[in-house]
Formats: structure tokens, C-alpha cells, sequence
């Protein structure tokens, strides 16, 4: 996704050089999208961290 956007700034750049207005506002509504794609997947990174302590052991695992 981060490829996406990468591709998605450097055809925005070349769009807004060679003065094709309309391409350049579909191109960035699309980076909007790819944006919020990776907002949401970090966000979902964050919250998987799941602590489970330290494992106890049983009195008879020794032996």
C-alpha cells in the first residue's frame, strides 16, 4: 500500500507539471483512499498487541 502512495505523489506531481487539472484531482482522491488504507492498518497493528503474562508453572512440570 505504501507503493501505492509512493506512485500515486509522483503521478500527482507529473500531472500538476504537464497542467492536466482534472487527472490531478482523481489522482488525488485516490491517495486520499491509499492514505486512509494505511491509517487503518496501523491503526489495527496498535491494537494487536496482546500481552499473556509470564507462563506459570506447575508443581509437578519439575520432576
Amino acid at each position: 500500500m505504501e507503493e501505492i502512495r509512493d506512485n500515486l505523489v509522483a503521478r500527482i506531481a507529473e500531472a500538476e507539471r504537464e497542467g492536466w487539472l482534472g487527472k490531478v484531482e482523481g489522482l488525488k482522491v485516490s491517495l486520499a483512499g491509499a492514505e486512509d488504507k494505511l491509517a487503518q492498518v496501523d491503526k489495527r497493528s496498535q491494537k494487536a498487541t496482546i500481552s499473556l503474562g509470564m507462563p506459570q508453572t506447575r508443581s509437578g512440570d519439575l520432576e
